[in-house]
């Protein structure tokens, strides 16, 4: 999309973090960013599952990062309840969906769009302790999967980002022995950092990944092909 006006950009859970790594991120490349969290600190404080997410006012997003998310619900999965399930299902799945829904009518009529979903590595390995998580993660590629589908004609986009370890304010608030021995597990042998995320981000969100669609692009320092995943957010 080369009209010469900047794209305006939508990014959930962009108070920390990965989103908000991403918004100063493609404020960088010239978008016009809104910032949305259920947290205050953002352009809107709005909870994506439960908020008024009006097609009217959210029409006009040409890119949205849908990556707010829940990540504290952790119960084997004999002894999860089931509020704790519906609530991970809510906030990273459905939240998720009622986001990009409202903007994607108006994608459609400009014919011009770009979905991009965080999801984790536990969507593709799974995370012990985390089931309603690790599936909220991965609801998320095949909903992708189908956007890219359905709206490949339109001019519309939609991947997800697939983030390993990932040096954001929740891990390093995980206690020092235990985010070694997540880092232990990484070939890398480190953390990412927010910011190569957000560098992922933004190029799914350019003119230059307009033929990429439909796709999860991993970002874990290898993590995802040792078969070993903790946690991501």
């Amino acid at each position: 999309m080369t009209t010469g006006t900047p794209l305006r950009a939508l990014v959930t859970g962009a108070a920390r973090g990965i989103g908000a790594a991403t918004a100063r991120r493609l404020r960088e490349d010239g978008c016009d960013v809104v910032t949305l969290d259920v947290s205050p600190g953002c352009d809107l404080t709005l909870d994506v599952f439960a908020g008024d997410l009006d097609p009217e006012l959210f029409g006009s997003f040409d890119v949205v990062v849908a990556n707010a998310a829940v990540v504290s619900t952790v119960a084997p999965s004999h002894e999860m309840t089931i509020g704790q399930w519906q609530g991970d299902i809510d906030v990273n799945l459905t939240g998720a969906w009622r986001t990009i829904r409202a903007v994607l009518g108006g994608m459609r009529e400009r014919r011009f769009g770009r979905i991009i979903a965080v999801s984790s590595i536990a969507a593709e390995g799974g995370m012990p302790n985390q089931v309603a998580y690790a599936a909220s993660k991965a609801g998320l590629l095949g909903m992708i999967r189908t956007l890219a589908v359905e709206q490949a004609r339109h001019g519309i986009t939609a991947n997800a980002v697939v983030p390993g370890g990932i040096a954001t304010e929740v891990m390093m608030a995980v206690p020092e022995q235990a985010r070694a021995g997540i880092v232990a597990g990484i070939p890398a042998g480190r953390l990412g950092d927010p910011a190569e995320v957000a560098h992922l981000i933004s190029f799914l969100a350019s003119d230059l990944a307009g033929y990429v669609t439909g796709e999860a692009i991993g970002i874990d320092g290898a993590m995802g092909l040792t078969g070993v995943t903790q946690m991501d957010s």
